[in-house]
């Protein structure tokens, strides 16, 4: 039997509770809570379901539970990357916590075994590690080793990118300084347009969208160069997550990082998103565009730790070697400590233990068959796109002009939430569906959400009176 401890509020005793046993984490009623968040935290911090928030007290696996004991299927969190509250992961960081934890300016053996059982799963080339504490900590460093690696400072973004919330990213992060009516656009700061295939610039039927797409990137890259700037970095999240649930086409990559080093950058692949086996066929996202293509740099977050705030940049010897020689230190109090790093090494020893990476192809092939048997049924879905856990269905009110369901997606996971379900919507106009389940997620799991779906899809196309045929022939 499992125990969990407990301390009490106001009270210097400690309860040990079964874990069989339900216990409600609460320390206020939901309403007491309420008031305080609004009391004492931030205003711009958003919470899911606004209207009427969700209070998590615990969570298991792909289950999360409120402060009432009710289960709800977390169809969304790639933070809990081997499952909510996965026992060896917890008992890694319980036990490394009882024995030392402190910077990384002493010598510690998991950290340097952590960086060695990591840097396995990647290509040779990237083979030197920074640890950190976030996805944004990494993607800003990683900014600092490519704008340090030649001395450059122009860095080229793609349309709907978010990589992360301190300032240098913020800058980089179309997805939130297009929001802003009066947004000033860093003048080293370049957008190229999202290599989105199904509603972007050039789409599935153009006859090499690839190239195309590299091409835009490559007469950034020439507009730069006529006005006196030098490329540092184009950096792309290697499947687009806010963006929409965006696969690249194939070749994309390589050939922006063809452009991008002849100009004297470096490619920054962000995997904070879709890292760790969550695509199936492969580790990294990125190695979806062929054993051809290694980034120079690339970064994680979210799954590494399973909840706990670690990530990471690895990059090549080269770029870490200008790095050092700018002559100024490098130092993360919380980088890579012994914790996180035991943390670390219990997800990558879960992940191969379980065959979370096969598990993922097998059942992400799955939701996305299931789903497109949902798309020949509703007509208010228009695309629906994905790789292993990590699928996107993009709702239209017509297929032919695409006009965004933007209202229909947000009944969606409003009627879902309803049903014990949570799923998110996202993407410019906020009308893909997007799954990134925990890793155990499971088929019945997706029988139950599908289900759900086909029946709120089929009540909204009644109520708008939608019907397939009509989509096809392109009426509204």
């Amino acid at each position: 039997m499992d125990w969990k401890w407990m301390r009490l509020i106001g009270e210097a005793r400690v309860v040990v509770v079964p874990d069989n046993i339900r216990m409600s984490a609460e320390i206020f009623d939901k309403k007491t809570t309420i008031d305080l968040r609004k009391k004492h935290i931030g205003p711009s911090c958003k919470i899911f379901f606004s209207d009427d928030p969700l209070k998590i007290v615990r969570a298991k696996g792909q289950y999360m539970y409120d402060e009432k004991g009710q289960r709800y299927l977390d169809c969304i969190n790639n933070v809990a990357h081997v499952g909510h509250c996965h026992s060896d992961v917890v008992q890694a960081g319980a036990q490394q916590m009882q024995l030392l934890n402190t910077n990384s300016r002493f010598l510690h053996d998991k950290l340097v075994l952590y960086a060695q059982r990591l840097q396995a799963k990647l290509p040779d080339k990237l083979s030197v590690c920074y640890f950190v504490n976030s996805g944004s900590e990494a993607n800003d460093l990683a900014l600092r080793l490519a704008k340090q690696f030649r001395g450059h400072k122009d860095v080229i973004t793609l349309e709907n990118a978010y990589h992360g919330h301190v300032s240098s990213l913020i800058d980089i992060s179309p997805y939130k300084f297009q929001q802003l009516s009066d947004a000033e656009q860093n003048p080293f700061v370049h957008v190229a347009p999202s290599p989105d295939v199904y509603r972007g610039k050039y789409r599935a039927n153009h006859p090499d969208p690839a190239s195309a797409y590299a091409n835009d990137v490559k007469d950034i890259i020439d507009k730069v160069h006529e006005k006196g700037g030098k490329i540092a970095a184009f950096i792309a999240e290697s499947l687009q997550s806010c963006g929409g649930q965006v696969i690249p086409p194939v070749g994309y990559f390589q050939q922006v990082a063809e452009h991008v080093r002849k100009a004297g950058g470096v490619f920054i692949a962000d995997e904070v998103q879709v890292g760790f086996g969550r695509v199936g066929t492969h580790f990294w996202a990125f190695q979806l565009q062929g054993e051809d293509f290694v980034p120079d740099i690339v970064t994680m977050g979210k799954p590494i730790g399973n909840g706990h705030p670690m990530s990471c940049v690895v990059t090549t010897k080269e770029v870490a070697q200008a790095f050092m020689s700018s002559g100024m230190e490098y130092f993360n109090t919380f980088g890579g400590n012994p914790v996180s790093s035991a943390i670390g090494l219990a997800v990558l020893e879960v992940i191969e233990k379980e065959d979370l990476q096969g598990h993922a192809l097998r059942v992400g092939r799955y939701l996305t068959n299931q789903l497109e048997k949902q798309k020949e049924k509703h007509p208010l879905i228009g695309d629906i796109r994905g790789c292993g856990l990590f699928v996107g269905v993009e709702l239209v009110r017509d297929r032919l002009k695409l006009t965004p369901a933007t209202a229909e997606a947000q009944e969606v996971i409003y009627k879902l939430k309803e049903q014990h379900i949570l799923l998110s919507a996202d993407g410019p106009h906020r009308n893909v569906l997007k799954f990134k389940p925990p890793m155990c997620f499971a088929k019945e799991d997706i029988d139950l959400v599908v289900e759900k779906i086909d029946h709120i899809l089929t009540e909204l196309e009644k109520a708008l009176g939608m019907k397939l045929a009509n989509i096809l022939n392109g009426g509204n």
